[in-house]
């Protein structure tokens, strides 16, 4: 009975590396397509995003079963429900990685400025999710604070972002949507980041039995 459920677990944790994964790549299809302006890569993230919706449904059914079916120790109740808790997350992610794509079209073909540190703070975000995720397989509490200590430095470049476009309004007072277009698109970056923070604050959760919202 044990193997069986071991089996299904290992195969939980498979799952949620392929939707990190997916989630990655949407990401990345994004802020490529905003930095090189192509649209046929924006076009790949809503197929994709709708493959994020499908998997957390899956997964969800997933841990439901092993709930109802098994009966989990105290640690792998806490493995099974932290999964329940990161796929909303994860989901999330898809979903904000697609709204990203739907701004594109207002910029008009218009370049990135350079002062605008997009493509950082997107592979910032990546990497984020990668390690929240792989913490979560790794029962990694030390991953896991890393990826929340480096949300500091996400928030740290979309302030960048708001300053930097405050300037290009003061020097050019024409480019006011076009300015409201790169915040919007920064700040789903950022709540991108706080979506990988709580991730890991699940995977904390999940080998300890903690978790900062109970706690506060």
């Amino acid at each position: 009975m044990r193997s069986r459920f071991d089996e299904q677990l290992a195969l939980l944790k498979k799952e949620m590396i392929e939707m990190g994964a997916m989630c990655e790549e949407a990401i990345a299809l994004a802020a490529r397509a905003l930095t090189e302006g192509n649209m046929t890569l924006a076009e790949k993230v809503a197929p994709l995003s709708q493959n994020i919706d499908q998997m957390e449904r899956d997964i969800e059914s997933r841990c439901l079963k092993l709930l109802l079916q098994q009966q989990p120790v105290a640690k792998d109740l806490r493995v099974i429900s932290a999964a329940m808790k990161m796929i909303t997350d994860i989901e999330r992610i898809g979903d904000q990685a697609e709204d990203i794509t739907e701004i594109l079209p207002y910029l008009a073909g218009r370049k990135l400025p350079d002062n605008i540190p997009v493509r950082e703070m997107a592979g910032g975000v990546i990497r984020m999710v990668t390690d929240s995720v792989d913490a979560y397989v790794k029962q990694d509490i030390d991953m896991a604070k890393s990826v929340i200590k480096r949300d500091d430095i996400i928030d740290g470049y979309f302030a960048s972002i708001k300053q930097n476009l405050i300037d290009l309004l003061k020097n050019n007072t024409d480019s006011g949507e076009f300015a409201i277009d790169l915040l919007m698109i920064g700040k789903y970056l950022e709540r991108i980041g706080d979506h990988a923070v709580n991730i890991a604050e699940w995977v904390i959760f999940s080998v300890t039995g903690m978790h900062k919202e109970v706690q506060s």
